[in-house]
């Protein structure tokens, strides 16, 4: 049985993003693994253990519903499997879904790979760099996401070979995203938009689309 906290905080986040009892059952699976990992293995900080469910899963999960169609998508930066591996457990029933998740410290992947064979979930790790898995990327992706990996401006240096026509970029981003959309509108050409998070009222998540590499002078 959860402590009590955590089993208030999954109250809270599944309140916020709603999802099936499938999806429940592979996330509290999930959580499980990730607690038990957790005290040799540093996947989130300590400090938001107890708030998991509202500060790492509800969190990822408001994702699905910004991009209902896609299939295909790939995670940059995975780390303790959010978003990615909470993306691929919600959409584990729909056919034809496969998640990429890109993740380069050893401990970290091998965490996501046995957190995708527990929860069943269509998640393939790839222990690697970024600028590696781009190398040999999908040639169809429907979407690219990464949570708390990098300012935007360096964040798109390494997704914009993913952010193709047609693709759509999700990241998560906190109070500071004003002052990293000034910082990426000098040197990037890009369709953004911005969508309140539904987990914190000072975060927004950027909606990234047809990026371009141009450098203003100064």
């Amino acid at each position: 049985m959860a402590p009590p906290d955590l089993a208030a905080d999954r109250t809270r986040g599944l309140a916020l993003t709603p999802v099936s009892r499938e999806t429940e059952a592979r996330l509290d699976r999930f959580v499980a693994l990730l607690l038990q990992w957790q005290q040799h293995t540093n996947l989130i900080a300590p400090s938001t253990e107890t708030a998991i469910w509202t500060r790492h899963i509800a969190d990822s999960l408001q994702l699905v519903d910004l991009a209902p169609n896609a299939k295909i998508w790939v995670d940059l930066g995975s780390g303790g499997g959010f978003p990615g591996l909470v993306i691929a457990c919600a959409l584990a029933d729909k056919p034809g879904v496969q998640v990429h998740l890109v993740e380069s410290t050893g401990k970290k992947a091998a965490f996501l790979r046995e957190a995708a064979r527990i929860c069943d979930a269509p998640a393939t790790v790839h222990a690697e760099r970024i600028a590696d898995f781009v190398k040999h990327a999908p040639h169809h992706i429907d979407v690219v996401t990464a949570r708390a990996l990098a300012p935007l401006n360096k964040l798109l240096a390494e997704a914009s070979p993913l952010l193709k026509k047609g693709v759509i970029g999700l990241f998560p981003k906190g109070q500071d995203v004003a002052t990293e959309l000034t910082e990426a509108a000098k040197c990037w050409k890009i369709q953004m938009s911005l969508v309140p998070s539904r987990t914190d009222p000072k975060a927004r998540i950027v909606v990234a689309r047809n990026s371009r590499y141009s450098p203003r002078l100064q």
